[in-house]
């Protein structure tokens, strides 16, 4: 077999949760361009539909529906009705998340991070809390289930979570339920990976750090921001959705069937520490 057969998606069923946008975008569009057959859920209804209309415009085999990841019934459903659709399910991404809004400090770079009272934990929310967990790991949980469900029978697939730098590192600029959620996904992802491993699925996650995407509003567009953030980076760039779709392939190919239970970060080396 030729090295680059590995890599192959041909005619792969695929789902991706919060594909319209961002980082569910390019795994979509990392898939799709490959040869495989992909549905995207969101919750944007505009979205959804330009990015599926563009998708198929180019000549991939995209399909895309309204989903709110907290609706499990209606995420079920639609999990199920890609399933039926392509005739099995290959490859799931959970990827649908949000950001909570301000953390305990207001800059992402510098000495004098100055505090600001609404991130501080003696303020925030059961509303605000909630919400996140929800999303970011309740989300994860039901996408992964119902994957699960599909793949067990057939005794085959790749699921891959995006979990995140904050993971394990703190970012103060961010709330707290973020680090939380995204940590609870990590080990999550690892008690999947070992419960399926008998019936050839791998469960893997990637961890991006400082992604240019519409999250927490858009701020990351911010060309100051970048800048400073690039900073800290030791590559010196900030990151983009595109230099996540070479990890995606190859964790949704046969590539990586030997590999599971590994969260792989994607961060030009920001959770190294700075260099420079």
């Amino acid at each position: 077999m030729k090295i680059a057969n590995l890599f192959k998606v041909d005619n792969y069923g695929v789902v991706v949760t919060g594909g319209a946008s961002g980082i569910g975008l390019a795994y979509a569009e990392a898939l799709a361009s490959s040869g495989a057959r992909v549905t995207i859920l969101d919750i944007d209804v505009r979205r959804v539909e330009m990015e599926t209309m563009r998708l198929r415009g180019d000549g991939f085999d995209i399909r895309g529906k309204v989903v709110d990841v907290t609706d499990h019934a209606a995420l079920d459903t639609a999990i199920d009705e890609a399933a039926h659709t392509y005739g099995r399910l290959d490859v799931v991404f959970a990827n649908a998340g949000i950001d909570p809004g301000v953390g305990f400090v207001a800059n992402w770079t510098g000495s004098e991070r100055r505090r600001v009272p609404e991130g501080a934990l003696e303020n925030y929310t059961d509303e605000r809390w909630n919400r996140v967990i929800d999303i970011n790991l309740n989300g994860i949980f039901a996408t992964v289930r119902a994957a699960v469900r599909h793949m067990k029978p057939q005794r085959s697939g790749h699921i891959i979570i995006t979990s995140s730098l904050a993971s394990t590192r703190v970012e103060p600029v961010i709330g707290a339920a973020y680090m939380a959620s995204k940590a609870g996904v990590y080990m999550f992802m690892r008690t999947v990976a070992m419960e399926v491993a008998a019936f050839n699925i791998t469960v893997n996650a990637i961890a991006p750090g400082f992604i240019v995407t519409n999250i927490g509003g858009g701020h990351a567009y911010d060309p100051a921001e970048q800048k400073a953030v690039a900073k800290e980076i030791p590559m010196h760039r900030v990151g983009f959705p595109n230099d996540l779709k070479g990890l995606a392939l190859f964790l949704a190919s046969q590539a990586s069937d030997y590999i599971t239970g590994q969260e792989i970060v994607v961060d030009g080396g920001l959770g190294l520490g700075v260099a420079d």
